[in-house]
C-alpha cells in the first residue's frame, strides 16, 4: 500500500503506548522485513523502505545494521509490516544512481540513504515524486544542499548528521603530545563531508600553532601511499575525518602508522576499532537507531521538511588499547573528563 500515510498513522497511534525508541542489535541481510499483525481490524499495512548504503566499510555497515534492527523493533511494537530493501552502491556513482532509480520505480514509501554521496544521489532521484528521504551520516546537510537549515530542512527530506567538533579531536592530540607541531590530514577532497570537516579544523590548528600537512586520496588504494608520505615528512600525528574512502582502508592506514610510530586520530569510533588510536566521534549504532526513529515518524505522517536534522555527538572518548600499546602510549592520557573512556581492541 504505497504512500497511505493516514492508515499508517492510525496504526502507529493505536500502538503508541507500546512503541519503543531504543532498539538495538543488527541485521546483515541485503533484504529484510519486519512484521507484526495489525491490531484491531485484523488487517496488515505493508510499507517498503529502501536503504541505500554508499559503500562497504565498518562505519556504514554499523549504521545499516542499526537502522534495520530499529525498524524491525518499531514495526513489531506498532503492529505493522515494514519491508526493508537494503542495497549497497559499493562507492560507484553509476550503481548508486541505478539503485535510486529502482527505488523510485518500485514506489518505495521512504528512502534512507547512508552517507553524503548516497543522500545527494537519492535527493536528485526523488525530485518530482512524493517519496521522502531520511538520510543518515550526512556531516553537513546544508553545505551538501540537502537542507535549507538544520532547524527547518525544507523540501521532502531530513535526517541525521555525524558532525564532529574538531576542537575536541585536537584536545586528544594535545593530551597525548602537548608539543605537537604538525598534523597530517588524509581525506578525499571529493567528499563534501570530509572537506567540510577539514575546513572547520584549519582555524583551530592555526590558533594552536599547528601546521597542517595534507595527503589527499581519491580511492582506498591510495591510502597506504598517503600514510607513507605523511610519515616520511615527520608529522607528529595524523587525523582522518569521516571519510568513506579512507574508512574503506582504515586497517591499512593503521598498520602503516603503527610501523611509523605515528598516532592516528579519527572522527568515528568504528574507525578506532579498525586500528585508529582515539576519537570523541560518533557512535554509529546510535546514529542508525535515531535515523530509523525519524523514518518511522515520517511514515506516521510527520512532514520531514519541518523536522530538524538531528546531530549526534555525545563526546564519549574511545581508545584502541591495542594500538596504544603498540605505540607505547598510556591510554589514560585521553581521560580528559576524569569519567573514563570506552576501551576497544
Amino acid at each position: 500500500m504505497k504512500h497511505m500515510k493516514t492508515r499508517l498513522t492510525a496504526l502507529f497511534a493505536a500502538a503508541a503506548m507500546a512503541l519503543s525508541l531504543a532498539g538495538c542489535g543488527s541485521a546483515a541481510s541485503s533484504t529484510a522485513s519486519a512484521s507484526a499483525a495489525a491490531s484491531g481490524s485484523g488487517q496488515q499495512a505493508d510499507y517498503t523502505v529502501g536503504i541505500l548504503q554508499y559503500t562497504s566499510h565498518s562505519s556504514l555497515d554499523e549504521i545499516a545494521a542499526a537502522i534495520q534492527s530499529e525498524l524491525e523493533q518499531q514495526a513489531q511494537a506498532a503492529g505493522v509490516t515494514i519491508s526493508v530493501e537494503l542495497k549497497n552502491g559499493q562507492g560507484d556513482a553509476a550503481t548508486i544512481n541505478d539503485i535510486c532509480k529502482m527505488f523510485v520505480s518500485d514506489g518505495v514509501d521512504l528512502i534512507i540513504p547512508i552517507a553524503t554521496p548516497a543522500a545527494t544521489a537519492a535527493a536528485a532521484a526523488v525530485q518530482g515524486t512524493d517519496i521522502p528521504l531520511v538520510y543518515s551520516a550526512v556531516t553537513d546537510p546544508v553545505e551538501a544542499q540537502l537542507a535549507q537549515s538544520m532547524e527547518a530542512p525544507g523540501e521532502n527530506m531530513t535526517g541525521t548528521s555525524d558532525y564532529i567538533d574538531t576542537a575536541k579531536i585536537l584536545d586528544l592530540v594535545l593530551a597525548n603530545n602537548p608539543d605537537t607541531k604538525t598534523l597530517g590530514l588524509i581525506y578525499n577532497l571529493g567528499e563534501t563531508n570530509s572537506a567540510t570537516t577539514i575546513e572547520d579544523l584549519r582555524p583551530v590548528l592555526e590558533e594552536k600553532g599547528i601546521q597542517a600537512v595534507e595527503s589527499t586520496v581519491t580511492t582506498p588504494g591510495e591510502v597506504q601511499m598517503a600514510a607513507q608520505n605523511l610519515i616520511s615528512q615527520g608529522v607528529d600525528a595524523i587525523f582522518v575525518p569521516i571519510d568513506n574512502t579512507v574508512a574503506s582502508a582504515m586497517s591499512v592506514l593503521a598498520d602503516e602508522a603503527i610501523k611509523g610510530g605515528v598516532p592516528v586520530y579519527t572522527a568515528a569510533d568504528s574507525m578506532v576499532r579498525d586500528g585508529g588510536l582515539a576519537t570523541t566521534g560518533v557512535n554509529y549504532t546510535k546514529l542508525g537507531e535515531l535515523t530509523a526513529q525519524m523514518a518511522v515518524q515520517v511514515l506516521q505522517g510527520e512532514d520531514p521538511a519541518t523536522m530538524p536534522v538531528q546531530v549526534l555527538n555525545d563526546g564519549i572518548v574511545t581508545v584502541n588499547t591495542t594500538t596504544a600499546a603498540a605505540l607505547g602510549i598510556d591510554p589514560d592520557v585521553f581521560d580528559l573528563s576524569g569519567e573514563g573512556y570506552v576501551s576497544v581492541e
